[in-house]
């Protein structure tokens, strides 16, 4: 039964505040402009200002899921796993996440710092407008987090405990439903254009891709490596531009779970993907292509450097640094695989990215074929590839094969 308490509205947000002493001060809540704007698939979305331009934003998570309704129940203590990561990764880069003020346990309530200025990336992207650095930020904030809560750096009774308190098993079946299985299968929240069945039967007819989607399935469910985001996409990085370069911040961890490395750059490259084949077929600018198509090594390049400098200071040196070359090389591999996995759901699957949604029909079917085809080659060849600089190669093929040049 789905637990009872007070849903908020904008219209309720400043007495709730006023009612909450540890958001006092915060805002002048006499002066509060309140707007929900959760334009995701699970909760809602409060974002507050006050007349002296002070700020909060209120995420607030329902018992079901927003983007199907009451028919879905759904934990609302997902918001528990968001403070969670949130936490985690402010302590160790504070520059690439919101603030934490607070976690309302009664009423499923997470209190942050609200970014206002900033934009989301996706949104961005969409535009055709670049954000230099922004690649090497998310690659340094994956390794960040990986080597602060893994057996690299966490005594290993701590490490037990807290991947034991971090368990999240609802969200994580949606994972393994949505990313792993359905699109493999005829499922009821599969939907896609006609032109595209053929990609969608060949796929289901591949026994070596399903074998390496049911592998990956396996280690996203077994592997727990260390703390992931667990949901890092370009639709949960909010960027601006500042007189110092691009900025980023990483926001909605409530996938938050410990799990293979591997996972969170898989889910960024293959976001990737999906405003690379956007560009393409539109014909963005060529630096604009290109500054999309070097973003997955620049986020590889700056999650290994970042394992590396972290890494004299592991506590156990029987990991010796052969151990790291295999290590890496592991995370490589898992990286592809999860990339392909996460651009075929986001074109066959539920939650689709508007990246390839919001194109004509002709080039929606276009770049949907390139995501496919290249997702699809990226996790059956995984191994063969081993390296994400290799990945970029792919792509060109199956866009040439597509578009005729």
């Amino acid at each position: 039964m789905a637990p009872k308490y007070e849903i908020l509205t904008p219209q309720t947000v400043p007495a709730y505040i006023d009612r909450t002493p540890q958001l006092a001060g915060i805002v002048d809540t006499a002066t509060l402009e309140v707007s929900e704007v959760g334009d995701g698939n699970l909760n809602l979305v409060f974002v507050c200002k006050d007349a002296n331009g002070d700020g909060i934003c209120l995420k607030q998570s329902l018992p079901y899921v927003r983007l199907v309704g009451e028919g879905w129940p759904l934990t609302p203590e997902r918001v528990f796993a968001e403070a969670r990561g949130l936490s985690a990764a402010g302590a160790v880069v504070p520059e690439l996440v919101p603030a934490l003020y607070y976690l309302d346990r009664e009423h499923y309530v997470l209190a942050m710092e609200y970014l206002m200025g900033w934009d989301m990336w996706r949104s961005q992207l969409n535009l055709g407008n670049a954000h230099p650095g922004v690649g090497a930020d998310l690659g340094r904030f994956v390794a960040a987090n990986a080597f602060s809560t893994s057996f690299f750096s966490v005594d290993q009774l701590e490490a037990k405990q807290l991947l034991a308190d971090a368990i999240n098993p609802e969200l994580c079946k949606i994972t393994e439903d949505l990313v792993f299985t359905e699109p493999y299968i005829e499922a009821d929240n599969n939907s896609y254009v006609d032109e595209l069945i053929p990609e969608v039967d060949a796929m289901r007819a591949d026994t070596r891709l399903l074998a390496e989607a049911g592998s990956l399935k396996y280690r996203f469910m077994t592997a727990g490596e260390a703390l992931l985001h667990g949901d890092l996409h370009s639709g949960s990085v909010m960027v601006k531009h500042t007189a110092t370069g691009a900025q980023c911040r990483v926001i909605d961890p409530e996938f938050c779970y410990y799990g293979p490395v591997g996972f969170d750059l898989g889910a960024l490259i293959g976001n990737y993907l999906a405003a690379q084949a956007r560009a393409i077929v539109l014909n963005r600018p060529a630096e604009y292509q290109q500054w999309l198509a070097e973003m997955a090594v620049e986020t590889w390049d700056a999650f290994e450097a970042e394992m590396r400098r972290l890494w004299p200071t592991r506590l156990d040196k029987t990991w010796t640094d052969g151990f790291l070359e295999e290590w890496l090389d592991q995370v490589a591999r898992d990286t592809i695989g999860y990339a392909g996995c996460k651009a075929n759901r986001r074109i066959i699957g539920l939650a689709k990215v508007t990246d390839i949604q919001e194109l004509p029909h002709d080039e929606h079917v276009k770049a949907a074929t390139i995501v496919l085809r290249t997702a699809s080659t990226w996790i059956r060849e995984r191994d063969s590839l081993g390296s994400v600089a290799a990945m970029g190669a792919v792509f060109d093929a199956k866009a040439a094969e597509v578009l005729g040049s």
